[in-house]
């Protein structure tokens, strides 16, 4: 048997067809993850239709295409995949297409910052870093994820600001609401401040992948998720809809919630998900008074995070004060890294210089984060 390549394989497939998108499999863009050795080619197909007798179909038409075309005796071992809704594309008859990219191909680094219990200052911590970032000069966007408990408007001090509407080459885009350099989209922009947001499941992620989606955010440097707090059905819908360049886990000293955010760790290091942890960020390391601006009260214990990122080798990224300048400027929409010189500005500006420097080793060393993908029910990382 002659050597096999990759263009011997993909000349083959190029003669079969995805029936439900009218083209075939290689002008689609739906064959990856080649492999040949030892006699076999192995490779997965991404396919309209999941169902058993479609992905049967197309196992024995490509086994069929690859045997006829290169060897009768080369083994196939073709894996069939659900292509993700909305990435269909349209083949040009002959022109080969380009890979198909995502919506935000104009976004360059995706954050996630999320907590595994609420209540340890999550949101807070992303918009002072949000707004750090954007200070620095970088193109900063923010997404209110916590579709339940909504408070990026209030933090923004944009709590009454509607969205409006963009055509964009034919469609219908939201415009997010901008505030200290940072645009912003938030569920709390559409609904009454004061209304509470009842909804199941599905409705909140179709909520949220509008707001990732549909609407214009233009070229950014930085896009950071504001998640809610524990692992459910957003956290899902996120790592199989964005390629999330790192993971910041926030958590308080207590035993309690650092035992909730191991779990947020390990949530991002699952094998099907594989997102990289960029730090953890202990806010309310300890208390100082105002008036007694040189002690340090450890109310929620001391050094937990620290500890907890030696266990799990991560980088400790900041540990944040607990004062009371941090809750008054989130009530009056002033994030408090704004505020010159004092000591929790300082810690936040520190925590904007440990996650640029993380993202720059993230993004020298480790290969691009792939969207996961569900095959049959399953989370699965493509590759």
């Amino acid at each position: 048997m002659r050597e096999v390549t990759k263009e011997d394989v993909l000349k083959a497939l190029s003669n079969v067809a995805e029936p439900d998108l009218k083209g075939d499999i290689v002008s689609l863009n739906l064959v990856s993850d080649i492999i040949i050795e030892d006699g076999k080619v192995t490779f997965t197909v991404k396919v309209k239709n999941p169902a058993m007798h479609a992905r049967k179909r197309m196992v024995e038409a490509c086994e069929f295409a690859i045997q006829r075309t290169i060897d009768k005796d080369l083994k196939v071992d073709c894996t069939i995949i659900a292509q993700d809704k909305g990435s269909e594309k349209k083949a040009i008859p002959g022109k080969k297409a380009a890979p198909i990219i995502g919506k935000l191909q104009n976004v360059k680094n995706i954050i996630a910052v999320a907590s595994g219990k609420g209540g340890v200052g999550k949101s807070t911590v992303t918009a002072n870093l949000a707004v750090g970032l954007a200070k620095k000069g970088y193109k900063v966007g923010l997404i209110d994820a916590d579709i339940y408990g909504p408070s990026a408007p209030i933090m923004f001090d944009v709590q009454h600001a509607k969205p409006v509407g963009k055509e964009v080459d034919g469609k219908q885009l939201i415009v997010p609401v901008e505030s200290y350099g940072v645009k912003l989209l938030s569920i709390g922009f559409f609904a009454d401040v004061n209304q509470a947001v009842v909804w199941r499941g599905p409705m909140a992620t179709k909520a949220l992948t509008q707001m990732v989606f549909d609407a214009d955010w233009g070229e950014l440097d930085y896009l950071l998720l504001d998640l809610p707090p524990g692992t459910g059905d957003i956290h899902l819908t996120l790592v199989q809809s964005l390629p999330i360049t790192g993971a910041v886990i926030v958590s308080t000293p207590q035993a309690i919630a650092l035992a909730d955010a191991r779990k947020g760790v390990d949530m991002f290091q699952l094998d099907s998900i594989n997102v990289p942890i960029l730090g953890i960020v202990e806010n309310m390391s300890w208390f100082t008074p105002e008036e007694l601006p040189n002690n340090k009260y450890y109310i929620f214990g001391k050094e937990g995070a620290k500890d907890l990122a030696v266990q799990l080798n991560i980088p400790l990224l900041a540990e944040i004060p607990l004062v009371q300048s941090v809750r008054e400027s989130g009530d009056v929409g002033r994030p408090a890294i704004l505020q010159e010189d004092t000591p929790v500005a300082l810690a936040f500006k520190g925590l904007c210089d440990k996650v640029l420097e993380q993202i720059e080793w993230r993004n020298k060393n480790l290969s691009e984060t792939k969207v996961v993908e569900v095959e049959y029910g399953e989370p699965k990382c493509s590759t």
